[in-house]
């Protein structure tokens, strides 16, 4: 390649350095660099929703896991106790913790919901706020269920 062809058709790389050391031959080169910025700006911002939509997921899944969780240590506290006396005391106890996993649950989806209403959606696909209620709800009928057998046993 001539050094004259180097000098009337510079590469890409030489452009974008003389972009970035605020060289700029005309005004449509300083024009198409702001707005290449703001597009890539608009992507990262879009990714970033996203990223923020899918981790607003897995939070609320954390949450319904601990909810279980405190499930599993009412059903445990049941167990350990046995045939303690009052039996009432370790029923109650284990009631404590069901009413506990509820509130987790209730509290989860309301906050999964809220942050959900903030965001707006680009390519990653939202869990849709009915599908986590109905979990929430589910998982708290189960909570409760167990914890009519828990006192009737």
């Amino acid at each position: 390649m001539s050094a004259a062809h180097k000098r009337a058709c510079p590469s890409r790389f030489s452009i974008r350095i003389n972009r970035r050391a605020g060289y700029f031959s005309d005004m449509s080169d300083k024009n198409d660099l702001a707005e290449d910025r703001t597009d890539w700006a608009e992507d990262r911002t879009n990714w970033a929703e996203d990223r923020t939509i899918l981790a607003n997921e897995r939070t609320f899944a954390g949450w319904m896991r601990t909810g279980m969780a405190s499930v599993a240590i009412a059903i445990g506290l049941k167990a350990v106790f046995g045939e303690f006396e009052p039996t009432w005391a370790a029923k109650a106890l284990a009631s404590v913790f069901i009413a506990i996993a509820c509130y987790i649950f209730y509290t989860a989806r309301q906050q999964a919901s809220a942050t959900l209403d903030r965001m707006n959606e680009h390519q990653a696909k939202a869990k849709p706020v009915r599908s986590m209620t109905l979990t929430a709800i589910f998982l708290s009928i189960g909570s409760i269920f167990v914890g009519v057998v828990l006192w009737c046993l």
